[in-house]
């Protein structure tokens, strides 16, 4: 912490709020309500304003997202989310995670965070310019893991402070290094590419750079995730590493990540970084994150008269029709509704008798026994090519084949279903039969038949 430093610090212990985190994003994806860049696959304002409203505890700081911009990052390089047409959408992978223990999800996020090439974190410390010019910066990926093998390397439930853990990972050797070489340095400056530049001996301590890439991974990746409990104060004055550079004066922060001045490895951190072989949660601290309780009577309604957390508000919206602030009403078609969108009736159900004192009345479970019963009853096979055969001998003959039946479906008379990762198979064992699959337009067998 920085000389004349007087804020207390927040300590927060992510632990379980992360868990809560991850269900209420997802919830916020299948709904259709986040959507990233096309091009950079990041998140715009208004997604990150929508994210920050359903954290628990809230972002890190109020005008600062960090927490609210890692989430939908997170979804899309753990494979939980896909961008169609600017929009996140969650896949099999990111509905499946709705009803499964949230722990087991969040530790295959990080591993798959540490080898993702979705992201480069230092481009988050956006007053480092120079950035983006040919040949400056090394590989995100072998960096991520060096600081991923420095918070495994944290003693479990310990306290480290930012500056303790600089000097244990120098001492090991964990130096995630920025620059490329000594001539990008050269390309890197805060204000001035040429009076200002850090390829000047002095001006690119090892905080300046591997510092900073280090704390924009620990606070906005690992503490996102809850692996980590942290510290922290407002980033405005907390370091002054930067103070001597050319431009340092007129700024009050070298990154929002600034304020991060401890560390902790919980749990689930240690759970995730294969520490312990299995995820022992501690107990909830106090204030705890909240878990509304809800009623539900004989006619179809939820109701919550005590208010509930964002993210449960999210999941009931997701299931439910709003009829006032605090009751949802269950219909069929606010089910099948829910279900057309990627949810599960598990997802509803499991929340259902966690929330509720009491056993659900027979007509909710009747109504949820009904709308389950509809479900599978039409499904997406996926995409398949459709086989057009001359006449119906020719694909008598084909689906009649030992190696060919296996390989397709028949469809009506002269048609036949074939699998995308089966044609190249199909195309090889009808050519040995003596038929060469030709693609073509909508012509050619008709004209011939």
């Amino acid at each position: 912490m920085a000389q004349g430093q007087v804020e207390e610090p927040t300590v927060r212990c992510t632990e379980h709020e992360a868990q809560s985190n991850l269900l209420a994003v997802l919830r916020l994806c299948a709904a259709g309500k986040l959507r990233c860049s096309e091009k950079t696959r990041r998140p715009g304002a208004a997604t990150v304003a929508v994210i920050g409203d359903v954290l628990a505890g809230g972002d890190f700081y109020p005008d600062e997202a960090i927490s609210a911009f890692a989430w939908p990052m997170l979804l899309q390089a753990g494979g939980l989310a896909e961008l169609t047409g600017g929009r996140l959408a969650p896949t099999a992978r990111g509905r499946a995670a709705l009803t499964r223990p949230p722990h087991l999800t969040v530790a295959q996020l990080w591993q798959r965070w540490l080898n993702n090439s979705l992201l480069d974190e230092f481009s988050r410390v956006e007053e480092i310019k120079g950035q983006r010019a040919a040949n400056v910066l090394t590989a995100a990926k072998a960096r991520r893991k060096i600081v991923g093998q420095a918070l495994a390397s944290l003693t479990p439930d310990a306290w480290t402070s930012v500056d303790g853990l600089f000097t244990q990972m120098r001492t090991a050797g964990l130096n995630p290094v920025v620059h490329r070489s000594e001539r990008a340095l050269w390309k890197l400056y805060l204000r001035d590419p040429e009076y200002g530049s850090l390829g000047y001996d002095g001006y690119h301590g090892w905080s300046l750079l591997q510092g900073r890439y280090t704390l924009a991974v620990l606070f906005e990746y690992a503490a996102t995730l809850g692996l980590i409990g942290i510290e922290y104060v407002p980033p405005a004055g907390a370091r002054d590493d930067y103070r001597d550079n050319w431009g340092g004066d007129d700024l009050d922060r070298l990154s929002r990540y600034d304020g991060l001045t401890a560390t902790r490895l919980n749990a689930l951190g240690a759970y995730a970084v294969d520490r312990t072989g299995d995820y022992a949660p501690a107990s909830i601290p106090a204030p705890a994150v909240p878990t509304g309780k809800v009623t539900v009577p004989a006619n179809f309604d939820i109701v919550a008269l005590d208010g509930l957390p964002s993210a449960e508000t999210v999941l009931l919206d997701g299931f439910a029709d709003r009829t006032s602030d605090r009751v949802w009403t269950l219909t069929t078609a606010s089910l099948i509704h829910a279900l057309n969108g990627g949810h599960t009736l598990d997802e509803l159900c499991g929340y259902l008798n966690r929330a509720t004192s009491r056993p659900l009345p027979q007509t909710v479970t009747t109504l949820l026994d009904d709308t389950g019963r509809r479900t599978g009853r039409i499904r997406d096979t996926g995409q398949t090519h459709l086989i057009e055969c001359a006449d119906e001998a020719l694909a008598v003959l084909i689906i009649s084949d030992r190696r060919l039946r296996a390989l397709c479906t028949r469809i009506g008379e002269r048609h036949l279903a074939v699998s995308p990762d089966r044609l190249s198979a199909f195309r090889k064992a009808v050519l040995a039969l003596g038929y060469p699959l030709r693609f073509s337009q909508r012509n050619d067998l008709r004209e011939t038949s």
